[in-house]
């Protein structure tokens, strides 16, 4: 393992500067605040900021953006997942309308789950994306069940999952892989079942056995792009999303992550902060970020990350 780096009083200084959705995760993950604290300052997000922003721009029928899944990213799948990775509390009647619009109106298959009417399949990233919201906000819904099912079932032999398994794909993909494990673990965190558990560490060592981004056969970078860090990741998988589930799953470090810690270490500037990274192309409500300025979001996932490759895991409160 790599020799920690201390996080210096004025980058937390500027963290707590943020948005809510940074201070409570900062309180949380790096400061090693109170629950209360740090709860005090999620119920913040619904308030104030971005996620204030997000919700005033929800129709009346409870959607964003006109459509469920599209246009990217303003639909109302995107938009309730970026209001999840901000930490709304899961009582939000807005977002619960929106993941209620989800489950009322999309085309299930066999448990699944699929936006296109003419789409005769689910798509198991799409099922990822959908758990990950029934299971953060307050759906009650026996559908999110069905669909936790459906994909412990669905992983694929090498412990990964692809969207494209209907059409006979074997090896699985980490885009799909990514949003189906996130998926799983707040599954798992809002209910208390264990009948997610060897999946999620099928799926950890599947990571793994690509050291994140490696072909397992070669050895050689799979996709460039995942060496670069996205805030929001949207459906994409990228290196320091791979490393903050991890964390946030409280996987041990493994040896065979430490070629893809030591690129997200790389990545600091002089000034112990993160650049904010590159966006993917689409329509957005607003920045988050806007400029070339130093990113609160890799800077704050970047040193968690660290932080948990260098001591002992900690279990999620």
């Amino acid at each position: 393992m790599s020799d920690y780096v201390p996080v210096s009083s004025d980058v937390l200084e500027w963290l707590m500067a943020g948005d809510p959705a940074i201070r409570w995760q900062t309180e949380r993950d790096l400061l090693d605040a109170a629950p209360a604290v740090w709860r005090s300052t999620r119920s913040e997000v619904e308030q104030r900021g971005w996620g204030r922003r997000l919700l005033d721009l929800q129709d009346r029928t409870g959607t964003w953006g006109g459509g469920l899944y599209t246009p990217k990213w303003t639909s109302t799948t995107y938009t309730l997942l970026v209001l999840r990775r901000f930490g709304l509390p899961g009582s939000n009647h807005g977002a619960v309308a929106g993941c209620r619009r989800l489950f009322d109106e999309a085309d299930w298959v066999d448990g699944g789950v699929s936006y296109w009417a003419s789409h005769q399949f689910a798509e198991r990233c799409v099922n990822g994306m959908v758990l990950a919201l029934g299971s953060s906000f307050d759906v009650a819904d026996r559908r999110v069940d069905s669909i936790a099912g459906l994909l412990i079932d669905a992983a694929l032999p090498d412990g990964g999952w692809n969207c494209r398994d209907y059409q006979g794909a074997t090896h699985s993909s980490f885009h799909t892989t990514i949003s189906v494990l996130e998926g799983l673990l707040e599954w798992k965190r809002s209910t208390g079942s264990d009948q997610a558990d060897a999946a999620i560490a099928r799926g950890h060592e599947f990571m793994l056995e690509h050291r994140l981004y490696r072909s397992h056969r070669t050895g050689r970078v799979i996709n460039d792009a995942w060496t670069t860090s996205h805030f929001p990741p949207r459906w994409h998988y990228d290196i320091m999303r791979g490393l903050d589930h991890l964390r946030d799953a409280g996987a041990a470090p493994d040896p065979r992550a430490a070629d893809a810690v030591g690129i997200v270490e790389i990545q600091r500037r002089p000034d112990d902060r993160w650049g904010k990274g590159s966006q993917y192309s689409g329509e957005t409500f607003f920045p988050l970020e806007p400029g070339r300025v130093a990113g609160r979001w890799n800077t704050l996932r970047a040193l968690r990350i660290l932080r948990w490759w260098n001591a002992e895991p900690r279990p999620h409160p």
